[in-house]
């Protein structure tokens, strides 16, 4: 009798999704293990991602163009690795003083919807005026309370001497600044702005292009804010690939870079 209620013991084990659950957890685990042999353990491989992402930092997200078509922000809200997830997506806006992103209205309505907190940019083109850049992003972008601080994308010359691009750049921060009362972001990539922009704007938060490496190679009394690691990463509801940022800090200071309120401008 002792058996069969033994063997019967064993069979409610062997035939429990728990059990099953338990045993695919366990193979999972090795798995990751035996598959992050050898790797950074600080820079390690997310294959829902397809990239390597550094392991340091807790606060995810994206940036967008027309580049990536039709966007599902429910499936990117959704998507998830172990702690990985998109908490926050750059949209872009505008671009010198005639073009809007035909994808930019619908991003920022969407990515809002699904609980994505949204920041929005400008792509600057040096050879055109600063303020008149500034003025068109701000009649095209409304900043709302809980959205990221405005942007300013630089990253080329485009023929003009770095002095007169620093010129433009100046009018066009000064003037997002004075309007909307929010200190703007400066992005760039880590080459061009070591070249051109280091010295001349640090009192502004930056965010950095610098691709595939397990460190921003920056000194440490660099005053940046994202990092732009990636340009090669696969999100679901995206059909093509997508950059991929980090946050430099934790919870709380991603809260406190939020635009806790705005006038009308």
């Amino acid at each position: 009798m002792e058996w069969k209620i033994a063997i019967a013991g064993l069979l409610l084990v062997l035939l429990s999704p728990f059990y099953y659950g338990y045993v695919i957890k366990g193979f999972t685990s090795t798995w990751r293990w035996i598959k992050d042999w050898g790797q950074d353990p600080n820079y390690r491989t997310y294959s829902s991602f397809d990239i390597r992402i550094p392991k340091k930092y807790s606060i995810h997200g994206i940036d967008v163009s027309y580049y990536q078509g039709k966007i599902d922000w429910k499936k990117v809200k959704a998507m998830k690795e172990d702690e990985v997830q998109v908490k926050f997506a750059f949209i872009k806006a505008t671009e010198g003083i005639l073009s809007v992103d035909p994808y930019f209205q619908r991003n920022w309505r969407e990515a809002a919807k699904a609980g994505v907190i949204c920041g929005a940019y400008h792509f600057f083109r040096p050879q055109k005026s600063g303020e008149w850049q500034a003025k068109f992003f701000l009649q095209t972008v409304k900043f709302e309370e809980g959205d990221l601080p405005p942007v300013v994308d630089v990253e080329q010359l485009n023929g003009v001497a770095p002095a007169n691009m620093r010129k433009e750049l100046q009018e066009f921060i000064s003037y997002v600044e004075k309007r909307t009362k929010v200190k703007p972001m400066i992005y760039s990539g880590l080459t061009f702005y070591k070249d051109y922009l280091k010295g001349h704007f640090d009192e502004y938060p930056l965010w950095i292009a610098h691709y595939h490496q397990a460190k921003l190679k920056v000194s440490s009394d660099t005053n940046w804010s994202f990092w732009q690691h990636s340009d090669k990463a696969r999100i679901t509801g995206i059909n093509h690939v997508v950059d991929f940022n980090a946050f430099n800090g934790d919870s709380t200071a991603f809260e406190r870079l939020r635009i806790p309120r705005i006038l009308s401008y």
